[in-house]
C-alpha cells in the first residue's frame, strides 16, 4: 500500500522503516522531517522501553493505540499507567522513561517535534541526539507533563464532525477527529508551515496521494510535508476516527476554536 507522492505519504505501520523486528519488540519510522519525526512501537509484555532520560530542547509525546504504558516522570518518577486512546506529552526538561509492565502487548505512536535526528539516532547514527541523563536538580515537576486519557480533551461536537484538541504546543499539536458518513472529507490543500499527519484509528478512508485517492483502514499512517497536496475523501460510507498531529501547531488549534 505504500504511496509517496511529492512528499505526500501513505503508509501502513508494517511499511515502515524496520529498526528492530522481533517478536518481543517492533520499531518502525513513519515520518521524517526536521519539524517531526514519528514512529510506531510494538513492546511484548514485560518488554522494558527507555531509561529515565530528559531532552532539553524537544517535546517526547505518546499516543498508546493498545495495552498499557508505563510511565516514569518527573525527578521522583512517579509511575502512571497510560492505558489506549490516552495522550502524554512531556516537555523539555522533564525527565521521563517508560515499560510495558501490563499483561498484554503494547502499542503506541512516538513524536518528536522538533526531530533533532531521532530518526538517525535510532539508526546509530546520531551521537550528538537530544537525549540526557537526568539532571541533579531533577528537572522541571512531573506537573509539566501533559497526560490526557480517554475522552478527555477540548471537544468541538458537530452533527457530522468532532474534533478534541487533546494536545498543544508550539511545536506540535494533536487531534482526536471522529467524522460520520455524511463528512465530506478535507478539501486538497497544502501547508508551508507544518507537517500534516493523520493515523486512522477506526473505519476507512481516502487520503489524496499525488492525483490519486487511495483507501486506508485502521493502522494507516498519512503524512503531508510542507508544500505537498494533500486531502481526505470520505466516502467510504461509515464512522471513521483519526488522530491529526500538526508540527508544529502554526495556529492550527487555534484555528479550530475559532470555527
Amino acid at each position: 500500500m505504500e504511496l509517496d507522492v511529492a512528499q505526500s505519504r501513505l503508509l501502513a505501520v508494517h511499511e515502515g522503516e524496520a529498526i528492530t523486528d522481533t517478536p518481543n519488540r517492533e520499531l518502525r519510522i513513519l515520518c521524517e522531517h526536521d519539524w517531526v519525526h514519528v514512529t510506531w512501537t510494538r513492546h511484548a509484555a514485560g518488554e522494558r522501553g527507555a531509561e529515565p532520560h530528559i531532552h532539553l530542547h524537544h517535546a517526547d509525546v505518546f499516543y498508546v493505540l493498545a495495552g498499557e504504558l508505563a510511565l516514569q516522570v518527573g525527578s521522583e518518577l512517579s509511575r502512571v499507567t497510560a492505558s489506549a486512546d490516552t495522550l502524554v506529552v512531556v516537555p523539555p526538561e522533564v525527565v521521563h522513561g517508560f515499560d510495558n509492565d501490563g499483561p498484554g502487548e503494547l502499542r503506541f505512536l512516538n513524536f518528536h517535534a522538533p526531530g533533532y535526528g531521532f530518526a538517525d539516532y535510532l539508526r546509530g547514527r546520531n551521537d550528538d541526539f537530544d537525549q540526557h541523563p537526568p539532571p541533579a536538580d531533577g528537572g522541571r515537576p512531573a506537573s509539566d507533563a501533559l497526560i490526557v486519557p480517554p475522552g478527555e480533551g477540548e471537544r468541538f461536537q458537530g452533527e457530522i464532525r468532532t474534533i478534541t484538541i487533546l494536545g498543544e504546543r508550539p511545536e506540535i499539536s494533536l487531534f482526536r477527529l471522529e467524522v460520520t458518513p455524511e463528512w465530506p472529507g478535507v478539501g486538497t490543500h497544502h501547508h508551508s508551515d507544518q507537517v500534516d499527519t493523520f493515523f486512522v484509528l477506526e473505519g476507512e478512508t481516502g487520503f489524496v496521494v499525488g492525483d490519486d485517492v487511495a483507501r486506508a483502514g485502521p493502522g494507516s499512517f498519512y503524512a503531508a510535508l510542507p508544500g505537498a497536496r494533500h486531502g481526505v475523501r470520505n466516502d467510504s460510507g461509515g464512522r471513521t476516527v483519526f488522530l491529526n498531529v500538526h508540527g508544529p501547531d502554526a495556529g492550527f488549534a487555534d484555528s479550530i476554536r475559532r470555527q
